[in-house]
């Protein structure tokens, strides 16, 4: 790609350009005004001199009539010479400042030109004309001698000498002065004649950089932003103008390139997506065939249950009336049928509780809240796990029960109890220990259920209680219920359940972490 051919070279080509004027203009004026700062400086330099002239006629009018004086009234040479010291002193003086000044001008006068040196360098000679005809007419009235004609012929020489010379370089220093003056307005004149045509130059450039350069770019970004628009609507059929290797140039070709791209993943994606819709409409119709399908073996189990628990009770009802009766009969006949009436209304409870947790599962929650001493549904579970506890070799430590009683549904609270031991007995069989114990605070009582066995990850302790949790705690067997049933159910009741693990080491029952679960119930009132 050739130079010339670059968006960036061309601007910054046009930038160098605008830059160099501006600094030919900027130059223009430092110099112009450093012009013009010598030449103020020369012309009041120039006044500085004309007011110094003035002291000097002042002085010279002054040295006049005093000599003048001295003359008339017929002073010695001693005396004339003690008046006239005074005044002789000032001129003097004025004398050196203005060949200190002069000799000043004559160098800043280089940088002004050959005639202005020149004009310091006469004022000079006239400087020292005037002197000397001072210093010859102060020797004539210092010398000896009171002839007056003499006397008064000096001073007149001297006045019709002097004042020539003096008038002389006053005016040399007036046209000096006009002359800056004159020089500062035809410097201010060139100076402005310059900066209009640099000005003119620059607008020229800045109207030439932006129409030659700066608006047809502006044009093409246009048509850009205006393609990026058409692609955001998901129109990819953009039109953009072939050629040009610049910048922008380069970018239509790669903009046309992307909407391509962009134009065949559309038709991709919009295959999937039928695809996908396919699909979807393919498994919508196999889920809902599938939960037709599970709604009758729903109905099916429900029904099954309905019949079993109806099937079980009819002949468990004869079974505790015949034991009843048969209880009746004898003294040894007494103990066989009160066990026998024992195991029927053990069996009776757990078809209860086969028909309660079966009604659950179809989001109904029957209760029947009364108040329920802690220590009877403690008994009932004890009796109820005490068989498959021995069975696993497991000590199950029961706490003393105070005399408390809670607003429950008993038999609710002993099922998720009994579930709650269950569920430590299946994972925590290898600690060895278990213990029940009551829970109570102002207002709520209830029970522990501690284990010794590995814990519950920290993980998942905020989602153990979730009705489809996957931790192997969360979940039931046979005709318990699992952690998520166990909190509905005493949640219902207005009661709250909490796990802990691992277990503080003043309540651990072992070396392992252990976990304890209390579930606490409110206070029974009156």
């Amino acid at each position: 790609m050739k130079v010339t051919e670059s968006l960036k070279a061309r601007l910054g080509i046009g930038a160098a350009l605008l830059g160099g004027v501006t600094l030919i203009l900027a130059a223009l004026l430092y110099l112009g005004m450093t012009r013009v700062a010598d030449r103020l400086d020369a012309a009041l330099t120039s006044e500085a001199r004309m007011t110094r002239y003035a002291i000097l006629s002042r002085e010279v009018s002054t040295f006049l009539v005093i000599a003048t004086e001295t003359v008339q009234t017929g002073q010695p040479a001693d005396a004339r010479a003690e008046r006239l010291t005074p005044v002789s002193g000032a001129l003097s003086r004025t004398f050196t400042a203005l060949r200190a000044d002069l000799e000043g001008a004559v160098d800043e006068a280089r940088g002004l030109g050959l005639d202005m040196q020149s004009r310091h360098a006469t004022q000079s000679l006239g400087l020292a004309r005037m002197e000397a005809l001072l210093d010859n007419t102060l020797s004539a009235l210092r010398a000896p001698g009171t002839d007056r004609a003499r006397l008064r012929a000096h001073i007149d020489s001297f006045a019709n000498a002097f004042d020539p010379l003096l008038n002389a370089a006053v005016n040399t220093e007036r046209i000096f002065r006009n002359d800056i003056l004159s020089g500062i307005e035809d410097l201010r004149q060139r100076l402005s004649l310059a900066a209009i045509v640099l000005a003119l130059l620059a607008v020229g450039l800045a109207a030439a950089f932006h129409f030659g350069l700066i608006r047809p770019q502006f044009r093409r970004l246009d048509r850009l932003r205006d393609a990026a628009q058409e692609i955001g609507q998901e129109n990819f059929v953009v039109s953009l103008p072939a050629g040009g290797n610049d910048e922008i140039g380069r970018l239509y070709a790669e903009t046309g390139r992307m909407a391509a791209a962009l134009a065949a993943r559309r038709d991709a994606v919009r295959a999937d997506r039928a695809r996908l819709n396919e699909t979807i409409a393919q498994r919508t119709e196999a889920l809902r065939v599938a939960n037709v399908r599970l709604e009758e073996i729903d109905a099916a189990r429900r029904r099954f249950f309905a019949d079993i628990s109806h099937e079980l009770r009819t002949p468990l009802t004869v079974i505790l009336m015949e034991a009843q009766i048969g209880r009746q009969g004898g003294e040894g006949a007494s103990a066989a049928f009160a066990t026998i009436e024992a195991r029927a209304d053990r069996l009776n409870r757990r078809i209860d509780d086969l028909l309660r947790v079966a009604r659950s599962d179809t989001g109904q929650l029957m209760l029947d809240p009364v108040a329920t001493p802690l220590d009877r549904i403690a008994a009932q579970v004890v009796e109820e796990v005490r068989a498959e506890i021995d069975t696993e070799g497991l000590t199950l430590e029961v706490a003393e029960m105070p005399a408390l009683q809670v607003t429950c549904d008993p038999n609710w609270l002993r099922q998720v109890v009994v579930g709650l031991l269950r569920n430590a007995l299946r994972h925590a069989r290898d600690g060895g220990r278990l213990r029940l114990a009551p829970v109570t605070d102002e207002a709520r009582g209830g029970f522990s259920i501690t284990d010794n066995g590995p814990g519950i990850a920290r993980a998942d302790q905020a989602w153990v209680f979730e009705r489809f949790a996957q931790a192997g705690r969360a979940q039931g067997a046979g005709f318990g219920i699992g952690l998520a049933l166990a909190k509905w159910v005493i949640e219902a009741q207005g009661g709250a359940i909490d796990l802990q693990s691992p277990v503080r080491r003043a309540d651990a029952l072992g070396p392992a972490p252990g976990t304890k679960i209390s579930v606490r119930l409110p206070r029974a009132t009156g």
